[in-house]
């Protein structure tokens, strides 16, 4: 794994294994040295764990300075005993760096309706004071991962500050105001509200644009911690610059779905509302037999007309209207273009990333979401999650 080009000022992280389940790193901490302006956003699932309801308390006030991410476990379903164990996590974590209980937020992420093992937990915090280093952020992006092949992470300048960005997830991904795990640090200087309201504009034109299997995970989690070290910014170039990382980890998030072997970027155009593209690309890109036949390089083409048209309540659509294309190659124009092309198509599906382009005919307003295509890989591993 490459070092990041840039790291920001003020933090220092942990990553170690404490033996929740395997011997993989799954356990790890980032403080700030100063108390820091914060944001996240979560799931809106109703079967959400502790730590959501949790970290919302904690991230109210606008200020974090330490997350703590443990993988293999994601303590959901776990009831009053998960919820102390949230508590007692962030204060242990709190006095060995520190800082306030409430200035930590908790994440957690694997397999529901377990326990956290706070034996090992308790065993694992004790010290970890004297164990952050400056520098090792790559190592925190290994320890959030759960299925995932590899580790999702991106830095980059803006000004004199540097921001990175670190996500996990590969399968349960429809996210629905968050990602499965996302974490973003930098030393800019940003007020709390405007941080807010950036992350959220980011998040929505990014997290909220990929899908895996269209299911939503119970513990969705995207936060931020600016702690002002590298002085002010230009907010537009933070803004800009956060969303496009965001837009290229929701992208590797995508690429890296399980059992993926292709990408599957669907842009879909000339509709009347943001809204109504985003429905008609979600449509095709969660389609398991748009998804399957990309994976077999199957030219079915008509399976992104049936997508689009189960759209039902989109009562403006109409067929006669709609052209649909797969990188430059246009298979429909208000009519089939016929089988000419069929043998150039299964050629283009044979590429790791697949563009699929649909315009509505309607309107100005336009949406881009990521997927990947269903193999049996995905099957197999999610027949074996558990075991």
């Amino acid at each position: 794994m490459q070092n990041l080009p840039f790291q920001p000022q003020g933090f220092r992280s942990c990553a170690k294994n404490i033996g929740i389940r395997d011997h993989t790193l799954d356990f790890t901490v980032i403080v700030s040295d100063v108390p820091a302006s914060a944001a996240a956003m979560f799931t809106q699932s109703r079967f959400c764990g502790p730590t959501i309801v949790v970290d919302r308390e904690h991230v109210a006030d606008g200020r974090l300075q330490a997350f703590v991410i443990n993988s293999k476990n994601a303590n959901v379903a776990t009831g009053e005993q998960g919820m102390a164990n949230v508590h007692e996590t962030a204060q242990l974590i709190a006095a060995e760096l520190h800082i306030a209980p409430e200035d930590v937020l908790v994440s957690s992420t694997g397999v529901i309706g377990r326990q956290l093992p706070m034996e090992k937990i308790r065993a694992g915090i004790q010290g970890i004071g004297h164990e952050m280093q400056r520098g090792q952020l790559e190592q925190a992006a290994l320890a959030i991962m759960t299925t995932d092949t590899r580790p999702k992470m991106r830095s980059c300048k803006i000004g004199n500050a540097s921001l990175v960005g670190m996500a996990k997830g590969v399968g349960m991904i429809e996210p629905n105001m968050a990602t499965m795990l996302s974490y973003l640090v930098t030393d800019a200087k940003i007020a709390p509200d405007v941080l807010k309201q950036c992350l959220k504009e980011a998040v929505d034109l990014s997290y909220n644009m990929v899908s895996i299997d269209t299911d939503t995970s119970t513990s969705d989690t995207v936060a931020i911690m600016a702690n002002g070290m590298a002085g002010e910014v230009d907010l537009d170039e933070f803004c800009q610059a956060l969303q496009m990382m965001t837009i290229e980890l929701a992208q590797e998030i995508a690429r890296d779905g399980e059992g993926a072997t292709k990408l599957i970027e669907v842009r879909v155009g000339g509709a009347t509302s943001f809204a109504q593209a985003k429905r008609v690309a979600k449509s095709i890109v969660n389609s398991p037999l748009v998804k399957t036949a990309i994976f077999g390089a199957d030219p079915n083409w008509g399976r992104i007309a049936m997508a689009i048209g189960k759209c039902e309540e989109q009562t403006e659509i109409v067929p006669e209207k709609i052209s649909i294309s797969f990188g430059d190659l246009l298979v429909y124009q208000g009519r089939s273009l016929g089988d000419d092309n069929l043998d150039k198509l299964e050629a283009y599906l044979h590429s790791p990333d697949v563009l699929v382009s649909v315009s509505l005919g309607l309107g100005d307003a336009s949406a881009t979401v990521w997927g990947c295509d269903l193999s049996y890989e995905y099957v197999r591993i999610n027949g074996e999650y558990t075991t």
